[in-house]
């Protein structure tokens, strides 16, 4: 075991405690917006984490907007020579700004007919400066390299942003906002078992479905950089076609249930298949700890307000230190 400083960790368990107050404030941002009444289609361009927000965010755009709305990878621009846009808006999260990449993107995209919106956590940044206009993270300096609490602000920009375009999305995201502040200081009453069993695996699957397929996509991400465990995110839509027969090796699988009536023949299919097949399967709700009421990207929130101190625990008990993962830095220059 390898010995840490007193302070490890230090970074990334107070950020994490002001998720739930960053998502509260960045829901309840004015927003400035263009008209948008044209559009067609909603695009994100994002990276890492906030590409996890950003997927997040795409299932409650379409579901409350009615538009399609999907990824697009940054190499489209970075390394490309673009694609048509007209008619359509971009949303680029990104927590820094900086990347090189997403600036070529938003300028890429604006060059390419679309009207851009930054959505970051760093004011006058060079993504911003490209935008047609800004929605704000609004979670203050984050020193912990794995981000937390940025990510539950992008995904509450974004609910701020629907909150704007959907008049009857207002009323609920700031419910779901008060909500989730109910959150602070509580844990899981599942989370003995669940660190006991990320400490015995060697292979991590977390599943959920709709907005919680992001919230997956960004939990597995967290359990590589922070704790050097091997995870992979999957839908439970397309987990049972193929990945299924992995269960056979020592496997231990999270399922992130945002607790939408319409995702939950699917989960309870996959939790059905993996138990039989003799996987450790662990299934999370915001209702385990008292969030109830929630729109979709909101408890896909909570569900990450949840589970990112089971990582940061973790972490801390394989011998890493998340303020500071070996080989990560806070910005990543690509192309």
């Amino acid at each position: 075991m390898i010995d840490l400083p007193p302070d490890a960790g230090q970074h990334m368990a107070r950020e994490i405690a002001e998720a739930p107050m960053v998502l509260a404030a960045s829901v309840a941002q004015p927003v400035a917006l263009l008209d948008l009444t044209h559009l067609r289609a909603v695009y994100t361009i994002a990276r890492g984490s906030s590409d996890a927000a950003a997927n997040i965010l795409s299932y409650e755009i379409m579901r409350e907007t009615g538009l399609p709305a999907t990824s697009l990878p940054p190499s489209i621009f970075s390394v490309g020579h673009g694609v048509r846009l007209t008619d359509s808006a971009v949303l680029v999260v990104s927590q820094s700004g900086a990347s090189d990449d997403l600036v070529r993107s938003a300028c890429g995209a604006k060059a390419a007919g679309a009207k851009v919106l930054a959505l970051t956590n760093a004011p006058a940044s060079p993504v911003e400066a490209e935008a047609d206009t800004t929605l704000r993270i609004g979670a203050g300096p984050e020193l912990a390299v794995p981000a937390t609490k940025s990510v539950i602000g992008a995904i509450a920009g974004g609910m701020a942003l629907l909150s704007a375009l959907v008049p009857g999305y207002a009323p609920r995201a700031a419910a779901s906002a008060r909500a989730l502040a109910t959150l602070s200081g509580r844990t899981l009453p599942q989370t003995r078992a669940i660190l006991a069993a990320l400490l015995r695996a060697s292979h991590v699957y977390v599943i959920g479905r709709d907005t919680g397929f992001g919230a997956a996509q960004e939990l597995a991400l967290k359990l590589k950089e922070c704790c050097a465990l091997h995870a992979e995110a999957y839908s439970s839509s397309e987990v049972l076609h193929g990945p299924l027969q992995l269960v056979t090796n020592p496997l231990l699988i999270l399922i992130l249930d945002t607790e939408q009536p319409e995702v939950q023949a699917s989960l309870d299919t996959a939790e059905q298949r993996f138990r039989t097949a003799g996987g450790t399967v662990v299934r999370i709700r915001p209702s385990d700890a008292g969030a109830t009421g929630l729109t979709p990207a909101a408890a896909a929130a909570a569900l990450l307000c949840l589970a990112y101190p089971l990582v940061l625990q973790t972490a801390l008990s394989l011998g890493h230190d998340p303020d500071q993962p070996t080989t990560l830095a806070k910005v990543t220059q690509t192309r």
